[in-house]
């Protein structure tokens, strides 16, 4: 039985978009990349599957369970990290997550005392006190308490720290090697290579494409930016795979999807000073990999 599986689901805001023909299914035991940029309708499919909004048209089953007619036993077997935590602010840490517990009907056991420790929480401290990324790690605890079968993270971890962001990963690594299955929904694809069997592509409401890790990974594009040491104008490359190269006043930049040992042998030709070679948004990967020239989306 699949983790989920939605067949056409669709969500308006009035004539706005939300969402239009989702289709597709989280095996159980997978952990499954949900990626586009801030606005495609990643946030929207979560309240659905939540039963925080009504689909307008289209349905959806989380374990075989109908999210609008089953939501309660739904919420039941589901660890949430929204984007933006609001709790009690009056509760404190410990008070908060001893609620939690007794809403699912579990005991604070070791593995409890684990996350705390692993996230360093002050359990004293007055939920309203602490900063944005302490109150993400409460968050991710409170999700985790009832070792719910799936795991739904949205943008989980902006606030975090980097040494924070690495022990979060390995947290929801050994909770889906355990078993459970999570729902990774992001507009970072490094956070998303790190964690995820398959992903999904959501642009504008539509999924765009969907695939295995590797196969994204493969198609993905890189901005290099170049700057200069002395002067070389006019600059030329030729390498295979260039794309959008603009001038700077030292250099150049552009984006690349190619053999990356010929663009190297290409660019030792200029007198570099410094090169950078990052990963470009995922609005970037969309608008050259995704769109043909009439802007229909290509398979």
């Amino acid at each position: 039985m699949p983790a989920i599986q939605t067949h056409s689901l669709t969500k308006y805001y009035g004539k706005s978009r939300g969402v239009i023909d989702l289709d597709f299914k989280v095996e159980e035991g997978e952990t499954y990349g949900f990626i586009g940029p801030n606005g495609a309708g990643k946030s929207t499919t979560i309240r659905l599957f939540l039963n925080l909004l009504f689909p307008s048209s289209g349905k959806a089953e989380i374990f075989g369970h109908d999210i609008i007619r089953e939501g309660k036993k739904i919420r039941e077997m589901i660890g949430f990290v929204p984007s933006e935590v609001n709790f009690y602010k009056y509760m404190t840490v410990k008070e908060l997550l001893e609620y939690s517990a007794r809403y699912y009907r579990v005991t604070l056991n070791g593995h409890y005392k684990q996350l705390v420790d692993m996230l360093e929480i002050d359990l004293h401290k007055k939920f309203e006190d602490l900063s944005m990324g302490n109150k993400k790690k409460v968050a991710v605890v409170q999700a985790l308490i009832h070792k719910p079968r799936l795991l739904i993270l949205d943008e989980p971890t902006s606030g975090l720290d980097p040494l924070m962001q690495s022990r979060f990963f390995n947290i929801i690594s050994e909770e889906n090697q355990r078993g459970t299955t999570v729902f990774f929904s992001s507009h970072i694809l490094s956070e998303v290579e790190k964690l995820c069997h398959r992903v999904a592509i959501i642009k504008e409401g539509k999924i765009v494409r969907e695939d295995d890790i590797d196969n994204i990974k493969s198609t993905q594009l890189s901005r290099v930016s170049i700057h200069l040491i002395a002067p070389a104008k006019p600059l030329t490359i030729k390498t295979p795979g260039v794309i959008e190269k603009r001038d700077t006043l030292d250099g150049m930049t552009f984006l690349f999807k190619g053999d990356p040992r010929q663009l190297l042998r290409d660019l030792s030709e200029l007198p570099i000073g410094r090169i950078s070679i990052e990963e470009p948004d995922l609005e970037e990967v969309f608008m050259h990999y995704y769109e043909d020239q009439n802007g229909e989306v290509q398979s």
